[in-house]
């Protein structure tokens, strides 16, 4: 049984979808009886992600390959989008990159401007020519990705977690300026979700700093995507939903950073 009838026949677009929190946002839509456009700037992972939701028999899925940061490839996928369903309904905008992590001293201008143009400048260049759809077609709405790292830092992870804060500010102000053509903007602050299937040593060491214990799967996204997306959650814009298992609820140890103050750039060598 469908939990969230409101959303069958629904167009979506999820960004970054090729694996991941993307892909499993993806896939959970589809379960809705959705529509998924399939984003990624990867092809292959964008055509396996297609072909695994059209076997399922629930809802469908179509390619959507293009580069976030690229207007002009962003605009030919909304068109595409438009051409095979007429409509837009709602987007997530879950594309983003990460690496290379570098400490402060070790970055540089391109290093800084390929991150921000693909976590943030990426939200901007999808949820514009989409909001205007879903302005003319009545409403619509649109979820953005944050991170601890939007109120938290993370060690050397400077552009991100300025992409991050950047992501919180935008849902705010986008979720003013839409409310009143029925867009609702909201966004998703997923903890530490092990998207790339590592062992359960990880697992078990990354857990004990986590108040729930464990690190999360990319499927315990989902809930809260399709949530809100849905009826159920019409009377919610500007807001944002942790999913991490407890872990901004408390005071965080730094054992649990990725790169440790051990392994920053030594004085000499500046």
């Amino acid at each position: 049984m469908n939990s969230y009838p409101s959303l069958e026949e629904k167009v979506v677009l999820v960004t970054g979808a090729g694996k991941g929190i993307g892909r499993a946002i993806a896939e959970r839509f589809a379960t809705a009886g959705c529509h998924v456009a399939v984003n990624d700037v990867d092809a292959a992972l964008v055509d396996e992600t297609v072909t695994a939701i059209n076997q399922t028999g629930t809802g469908s899925a179509m390619a959507a390959v293009a580069d976030v940061s690229d207007s002009a490839a962003v605009g030919s996928m909304i068109e595409a989008i438009m051409a095979a369903h007429g409509r837009l309904d709602v987007v997530v905008n879950n594309a983003g990159i990460v690496s290379p992590m570098l400490h402060f001293f070790e970055a540089d201008e391109a290093w800084w401007r390929r991150i921000i143009d693909v976590n943030l400048t990426g939200h901007f260049l999808v949820s514009h020519p989409a909001a205007r759809i879903m302005a003319k077609q009545g409403g619509g709405c649109i979820i953005n990705m944050s991170s601890g790292g939007a109120t938290r830092a993370h060690r050397s992870f400077t552009a991100y977690d300025a992409t991050k804060g950047g992501i919180e500010a935008l849902t705010r102000a986008m979720a003013i300026d839409l409310a009143p053509y029925n867009i609702r903007v909201n966004a998703l602050m997923p903890g530490s979700i092990d998207t790339n299937n590592h062992g359960d040593e990880y697992r078990r060491r990354s857990g004990e700093n986590i108040p729930l214990g464990t690190v999360g799967e990319p499927s315990d996204m989902t809930g809260a995507a399709l949530f809100l997306a849905s009826d159920d959650a019409s009377y919610i814009t500007g807001d944002i939903i942790k999913i991490d298992g407890g872990m901004l609820a408390q005071q965080r140890s730094a054992t649990v950073d990725i790169k440790p103050p051990s392994e920053f750039p030594k004085v000499e060598d500046l």
